[in-house]
């Protein structure tokens, strides 16, 4: 099986809800609030140490069976920014994706450096629903 790192595209930040121990790195985010700046509509995002995915994008993790994650409910709103530029567009409803998964090993993983990796897998499902966003590296297990 082969693995790759996933950027995916950063639509936000961590919002003033958002719970977090600072004091540990990564931060252990214990409350999500994510809000966004703006969209360009891929299915996963992410505000450092957080990813989140459309529920569409859960449904279909969930039927696969895929390794290594888990979901979470996500406070989700958005900025003056983002109603300034964006102001018709809808978002769907996003959920919190936790990775606890081994990179190289489970379908979704931290890599050492704290980066999402996936599995190939993983990619085929979600390109076809919008990633085109993302930067998508090959990974190397250490």
């Amino acid at each position: 099986m082969k693995y790759f790192y996933l950027e995916p595209e950063v639509s936000g930040g961590l919002g003033d809800n958002t719970v977090m121990d600072s004091s540990v790195h990564p931060p252990i985010v214990t409350r999500l609030h994510y809000e966004f700046d703006g969209w360009l509509g891929d299915v996963i995002v992410t505000s450092f140490p957080c990813y989140l995915v459309t529920e569409d994008v859960k449904e279909k993790i969930l039927k696969d069976g895929f390794s290594g994650v888990r979901f979470d409910k996500v406070e989700v709103t958005t900025s003056e920014l983002f109603e300034e530029m964006q102001p018709d567009l809808e978002l769907p409803p996003f959920v919190w994706l936790k990775v606890d998964g081994e990179a190289g090993h489970d379908d979704f993983g931290l890599a050492e450096d704290h980066r999402l990796v996936v599995s190939e897998s993983v990619l085929d499902v979600l390109r076809p629903l919008g990633i085109s966003n993302a930067l998508v590296e090959p990974f190397q297990a250490p």
